[in-house]
């Protein structure tokens, strides 16, 4: 590629010099040593990935950590459990509509709250990036990182946000809500009873809209030269 981009200047070198071969010899291989010089080293490559891994899931933890992070988002915002969308439905016919909200700014709230654990996480598989990584993660396609990160973190994240939920579910009261809405529900002749794992259902829906906040961090930085906001960053993705 960057040959290619020479190509320009080798044609105006030699129309500016057509009798001295010499001398445009002279001056193409200068240029071309110029380039090499330019050309990243492996090191060079593996820095630059880590700070975009570094840049994307730092800016991705601080949106879905703060507060409405998830709940007025409408790319990550939880809804109501999907075997429980007929009683959501069905609770809204009978006018508990605000309670039934209620259970949704709680259910986003614990994300909120067990994203804040994200960062050391991501910081450990970063640390670990070999070679072999980063020049798959070059070459790959344009949310090679992200699912660098999925494969080497998921684990790790759910262990650290299952509790973080229950905790954080626990402090916003969730079972106050979603109780006696269960209850309400389940008293309804003929209805399939719902009682979902509420702190399982939170952190795998946190962990995926954070994935989907880190590829979107992740196409930004390859695409827009704006998000490129480190010199190592404008060299290995410019």
């Amino acid at each position: 590629m960057k040959n290619f981009k020479l190509l320009p200047v080798y044609i105006i070198l030699a129309t500016l010099a057509p009798c001295d071969t010499q001398d445009v010899q002279k001056a193409i291989k200068t240029v071309s040593t110029n380039v090499k010089s330019n050309t990243l080293t492996n090191d060079e490559i593996i820095r630059g990935l880590k700070e975009a891994l570094k840049v994307g899931t730092n800016n991705s933890v601080a949106k879905a950590s703060k507060l409405d992070g998830f709940y007025k988002n409408a790319q990550i915002k939880i809804p109501w459990p999907a075997d429980a969308a007929a009683m959501e439905t069905k609770l809204r016919q009978l006018g508990m509509g605000a309670q039934v909200d209620k259970v949704t700014e709680t259910l986003n709230r614990g994300a909120e709250e067990a994203a804040k654990t994200a960062a050391s996480i991501f910081l450990d598989a970063i640390t670990k990036l070999t070679i072999s990584d980063g020049m798959n993660i070059l070459k790959g396609a344009d949310n090679a990182a992200t699912t660098f990160l999925k494969n080497n973190t998921t684990t790790q994240l759910r262990t650290s946000f299952k509790p973080t939920v229950h905790n954080a579910l626990t402090k916003v009261e969730i079972t106050k809500y979603w109780n006696p809405l269960a209850t309400t529900y389940n008293q309804i002749p003929l209805v399939t009873k719902v009682n979902p794992d509420l702190d399982a259902y939170v952190t795998e829906k946190a962990i995926e809209g954070l994935f989907k906040l880190i590829a979107d961090e992740e196409y930004k930085i390859r695409k827009d030269p704006a998000a490129r906001i480190t010199d190592i960053l404008k060299r290995v993705f410019g």
